[in-house]
């Protein structure tokens, strides 16, 4: 991490209000294995940590309050990350690209965000308890993940057991004896 200022901030618990008072930056390149859901979401090959990185950066800003209240507290949070997932064609490992860019409003505390949520456009978070970063990351890109990730072009041939008339379904295995005609043996 690059702090710009001389005041070491801490991801793991963003005091974001002097964050944003000193309009303050962090900017890292971690890997995946970092970040423990994502990594659980990647293809791994044989056990293998996922390979790739988390490129992100966080900036702190004040901006004057709605109808010139207090300044309120305002965190810019970019990240981009290609993170290997599984096919759902294929079930081979297909490079999904991840990108966030969203702005965060801070508010006093849990309360006060439930509060204003339904009224407002932007992202809330609360001051307290003091945010994890890596945590708020995280969960930004979680929610990138596509609901089926796929090749647009599969790199192997992928045989449609439903469609493909080639596929000899007579030979899926041993066929299966009938129950009920054990059953019948001993009736008569």
């Amino acid at each position: 991490m690059k702090p710009t200022t001389k005041t070491a901030w801490s991801p793991d618990r963003l005091d974001v209000r002097a964050f944003a008072q000193a309009g303050a930056t962090l900017q890292a390149d971690d890997p995946i294995a970092h970040f423990e859901r994502l990594q659980a979401e990647a293809h791994l090959e044989d056990g293998a940590p996922a390979l790739g990185r988390v490129s992100w950066q966080a900036r702190g800003e004040m901006r004057p309050g709605a109808s010139g209240g207090a300044a309120a507290v305002w965190l810019h949070l970019e990240a981009s990350a290609a993170v290997p997932l599984t096919c759902q064609r294929c079930l081979g490992p297909v490079e999904t690209p991840l990108s966030v860019d969203r702005w965060f409003r801070f508010v006093a505390d849990e309360a006060a965000a439930a509060a204003e949520d339904d009224d407002c456009e932007e992202d809330l978070l609360a001051l307290e308890p003091r945010p994890r970063l890596y945590e708020v990351l995280e969960d930004e890109l979680l929610m990138e993940l596509p609901l089926v990730p796929l090749h647009e072009t599969c790199p192997v041939p992928v045989v449609m057991h439903a469609s493909d008339p080639m596929v000899d379904l007579g030979e899926s295995g041993p066929e299966r004896k009938n129950p009920f005609a054990e059953l019948a043996k001993l009736k008569k």
